[in-house]
């Protein structure tokens, strides 16, 4: 089964509470305070493996969640930090914020990493508060929850060559006689509706990786047909073999699907009107198509036309060399081999929290929101006096108590943030 794009949802591993101890040692008689620090919350990591060719994997597993770090000891020993989660995906996905679809990585060679989920750091123990004034404090923080999405991933079939046209101009056919790719081949429209790839090879220690991919319809950068779907494999080839039905079989007019076919390309990427382009002029072998060749050559201008017939494989060969020679002219995307000449792990970007805060008020109750306020509360120990005594302070600080009171807040009003309820006391 080919699968080029799925939405999954991956979280970053938790940081581990931090610890309130206290020294306790013979002859030790006010032994200060001991307690460690968190580990370190695992990190979801996407790696190529050039083994896998599709998606189909996230079909059956849609979650990944990475470890949470150990929690703080005693005697101020740190807990050990989690392993990241690694998800291995194939060579051309391109990883997407589902909520804001920003590319998150775009990966394409063996080998290459990125952090897609970052985990949270592990809560302080409490010899980290320990100050002149409070030298045996009990505060100790919970771990940061890690970073947490939904992600869309699309794969981008990566080849040097792709073949277009509109359906049933004999892709397929081209792709079984120059390859040992064996493809769905039959006389109806869209026999072809996922990507095949084929290996060619011209002799010369020249080879090069062919795709036959699914027909286009007008309106195909819209969607229609199979649309995106196909579309989002040709971004990836290097050269374009543009294959038109010169004997009009089906009462074509072969340069209108030329036309037609280039137009699309260009609404969709308007990069891949620059795309190299070869004409493959195919099913020679049906006598009308020798009048339309003479008509097309003369309206296409100075595009390279090849009279081909995949059939009996007239101009194959011609078309093929043609190809290898466009290919060496052209920079090779990165490969396998490329590896160790660039930069090969994609950094998760910190994005800066906001100290910005809402307050609204839903009937009797007031409702406070904030990424960082939001944070405090998970990572502050509820069930300690001096932590909330803490939380508290921190919260005055950043202006939350005048907030409230210019909404209207009074004594005994209830106040939300996240999942904590508290009355508010002025």
């Amino acid at each position: 089964m080919f699968v080029d794009s799925v939405r999954v949802y991956v979280k970053g591993g938790d940081g581990g509470n931090g610890m309130v101890a206290f020294r306790r040692e013979k002859y030790v008689a006010t032994g200060g305070p001991a307690g460690g620090d968190g580990g370190q919350g695992g990190d979801v990591v996407f790696v190529v493996d050039e083994g896998l060719r599709t998606l189909v994997d996230f079909r059956y597993q849609r979650h990944f969640k990475a470890p949470r770090g150990e929690n703080g000891r005693t005697k101020s020993q740190h807990g050990a930090g989690a392993e990241d989660m690694v998800v291995r995906v194939p060579p051309g996905t391109t990883v997407i914020d589902d909520d804001t679809q920003q590319v998150i990585a775009d990966l394409v060679v063996h080998g290459q990493r990125a952090v897609i989920a970052k985990g949270g750091r592990g809560g302080r123990g409490n010899n980290r508060f320990a100050t002149a004034v409070n030298p045996a404090p009990e505060i100790a923080e919970n771990g940061e929850p890690g970073q947490e999405r939904y992600i869309r991933l699309e794969l981008k079939v990566l080849a040097d060559v792709g073949l277009v046209g509109f359906p049933s101009v004999g892709k397929s056919t081209l792709l079984s006689v120059v390859s040992a790719a064996r493809p769905k081949i039959a006389e109806y429209h869209f026999t072809t509706i996922t990507p095949n790839l084929g290996v060619v090879d011209v002799g010369e220690e020249r080879s090069f990786v062919m795709a036959d991919l699914p027909g286009l319809i007008e309106g195909a950068h819209e969607g229609a047909g199979l649309g995106h779907q196909f579309l989002r494999h040709v971004e990836r080839t290097r050269v374009i073999v543009h294959v038109v039905d010169m004997a009009g079989s089906e009462g074509r007019d072969p340069y209108e699907d030329y036309v037609q076919i280039n137009e699309e390309l260009k609404l969709y990427n308007k990069r891949l009107e620059d795309r190299p382009q070869l004409i493959a002029a195919n099913k020679m072998d049906i006598p009308e198509a020798e009048e339309n060749l003479k008509e097309f050559r003369e309206k296409v201008g100075d595009v390279p036309v090849f009279p081909i017939s995949a059939v009996t494989k007239q101009g194959i060969r011609e078309l093929m060399y043609a190809v290898a020679d466009k290919l060496d002219e052209i920079p090779f995307l990165p490969t396998v081999e490329d590896t160790e000449e660039i930069e090969t792990t994609v950094l998760y970007k910190a994005e800066r929290e906001a100290d910005e805060f809402t307050v609204r008020r839903e009937n009797d109750t007031f409702i406070v929101e904030g990424e960082k306020l939001e944070k405090l509360v998970r990572m502050t120990n509820l069930n300690s006096h001096d932590s909330i005594q803490r939380f508290s302070r921190l919260m005055r600080n950043m202006g939350v108590d005048e907030a409230l009171r210019k909404k209207g807040a009074e004594n005994g009003d209830l106040v939300k943030i996240g999942k904590l309820e508290f009355e508010f006391v002025d």
